[in-house]
């Protein structure tokens, strides 16, 4: 239950970050690589699109 005043937010604040769970050393590295590998594929994905519109307008407004 919440206590009143900035003492008991402040006992509640470390009730909770007593709680917390950091992820492990493997873990953190292992999504660290994940996070970066779908950047890596996000902007080609994003690259392929951006050259496919491109290629598309200047078709339709140059007649290249």
């Amino acid at each position: 239950m919440a206590k009143n005043g900035i003492i008991g937010f402040v006992q509640d604040v470390r009730d909770e970050a007593g709680k917390v769970t950091w992820p492990t050393r493997r873990e953190l590295v292992v999504s660290t690589i994940m996070v970066m590998i779908m950047v890596v594929v996000a902007s080609l994905f994003f690259m392929g699109v951006d050259t496919l519109l491109k290629w598309g307008v200047e078709r339709v407004l140059f007649g290249i």
